[in-house]
């Protein structure tokens, strides 16, 4: 029950974030299902421990607020042996929850993306309102004056024709007319009554300067219009399947190895080929060099010249001792070339560095994908570890206190999780921790409460609270003197 409650509560949530992208698109039953469906197995990672944590704070905390834990108790049985039926059941679950993220998560994922990617690409049902042009149907404007109730019949109706693809060179005016769709509801029909058919000749020599048109007049014309673009194209899956959201764990293994091997081919290339590529950057020991043959060498070949980098001028009056080797136009030569060298080495380091950047990120989201695979599993356990003993230790069930409970530790890990994860993408965080980060912060706390629950402490109780805060606070009073 609280599976299927936290379910629904997050497909709440994506219906009302793609609520624009769903609407008026004409979108059949079945369409709108089976994306309901997909989406509500991609919740399944956020669910599932939720759930977990709510039922068996829930369920220990009736057991303790009908006082049926005391009479166990009582009776000899611990709460660790009570526990023990629903940790073998929290183990089947964590196997369960594994294998769902390796095999079914991927393709539900796949599912999902696609079509919801088609819809969000889905164009708005067609409809025409009064005194609006419409521009919904490809190389088509309509604009409609009025509409009778029947929602067919249509006055001072005006067509645009723009399949030349030269402006309005064809216009259709009409005084009523009737819209009707096909039989195979995939074109829609005009039948206009009373009208002109204007069209621009384009054809003829010198037409810009005569501006020569036609015009027909009609007292019934039947125009066509293609309705295909409205129906729900889908796009292949295969376009999709590479994405790290959508590969189990033996598919993450191969990618990551394949990415790691091409990253590190690409580095060495980049090495060398900047070696060849800018080997006139070079430095030189100008104060050993001649410099009559620096003069020579650079007008033979200024681009394979090579000078030491030195540092700009901080005055005008500033000079650099090489340049004064040579005429102004050789200076200007010179200046102009090593700017443009070190622009064009900037715009290289920038573009390699970005890509770099992006390769690294790129297998991080693999790594990421393939730790999640695990995380949902780890999560199971330790929020039942988490939920029990709670429920144990605060002795009240339903759907009061124990859902604020549980929403409150199931935040905490939320949060942890999203800002470990987020950490660990970027690199400032290494991959392990930052996943693992939120189980790692949570499995204390599960085997303190844990420990609490099973040895009778009173974790909640104000009386012992007071008692030892009072003993830390506690002053020793002097004995008194005997005499």
């Amino acid at each position: 029950m609280t599976f299927f409650i936290a379910l629904f509560i997050l497909l709440m949530q994506f219906l009302w974030k793609y609520i624009d992208d769903l609407v008026g698109k004409g979108l059949d039953a079945y369409t709108i299902s089976q994306l309901l469906f997909y989406a509500s197995a991609t919740f399944v990672p956020m669910a599932l421990p939720l759930a977990v944590l709510l039922s068996s704070l829930m369920t220990f905390g009736n057991l303790g607020e009908h006082y049926e834990l005391v009479a166990l108790k009582a009776a000899g049985i611990s709460v660790w042996k009570i526990m023990r039926p629903l940790i073998y059941l929290s183990f089947l679950l964590s196997i369960l929850a594994f294998v769902f993220s390796n095999n079914v998560l991927p393709v539900a994922n796949l599912k999902f993306q696609s079509l919801l990617y088609d819809v969000r690409q889905q164009k708005l049902a067609f409809n025409i309102n009064e005194g609006v042009f419409y521009n919904g149907i490809n190389n088509y404007i309509i604009r409609v004056g009025e509409k009778a109730k029947d929602g067919r019949t249509i006055y001072d109706v005006k067509i645009y024709d723009h399949t030349d693809r030269q402006g309005n060179i064809s216009v259709t005016t009409a005084k009523s007319g009737i819209m009707a769709m096909s039989a195979d509801q995939k074109s829609l029909i005009f039948t206009l009554f009373d009208g002109y058919s204007y069209n621009d000749i384009v054809t003829t020599r010198n037409f810009k300067d005569f501006r020569p048109f036609e015009r027909t007049e009609f007292s019934e014309q039947r125009i066509k219009f293609d309705l295909s673009d409205f129906d729900l194209a889908r796009t292949q899956e295969d376009l999709f399947k590479s994405h790290y959201t959508m590969l189990n764990t033996k598919q993450l293994d191969i990618f990551i190895d394949s990415l790691e091997l091409k990253f590190a081919d690409r580095k060495v290339k980049y090495n060398e080929n900047f070696i060849k590529r800018f080997q006139y950057l070079s430095s030189i020991d100008t104060t050993k060099t001649n410099a009559k043959t620096r003069k020579t060498s650079v007008k033979k070949d200024p681009v394979k010249a090579t000078f030491k980098v030195v540092e700009l001028p901080k005055s005008k009056e500033t000079k650099w001792p090489i340049l004064d080797n040579f005429d102004k136009t050789d200076q200007t030569e010179i200046v102009d070339l090593a700017m443009t060298a070190g622009r064009t080495t900037r715009d290289n380091i920038v573009f390699n560095k970005n890509d770099f950047n992006f390769q690294a990120e790129n297998i991080r989201k693999h790594e990421w994908v393939w730790h999640k695979k695990f995380t949902l599993s780890f999560a199971c356990l330790i929020l039942f570890f988490i939920g029990a003993p709670m429920g144990a230790i605060i002795r009240k069930g339903g759907l009061g206190l124990p859902v604020v409970i549980s929403v409150l530790f199931f935040v905490i890990y939320h949060v942890t999780s999203i800002f470990g994860e987020k950490a660990a993408k970027v690199g400032d965080l290494d991959m392990f921790f930052g996943v693992w980060l939120s189980s790692i912060l949570l499995l204390p706390v599960g085997f303190f409460l844990t420990f609490k629950a099973t040895t009778d402490a009173p974790l909640l109780d104000a009386d012992s609270w007071r008692k030892m805060i009072k003993r830390i606070f506690k002053k020793d009073k002097p004995l008194a003197r005997q005499s």
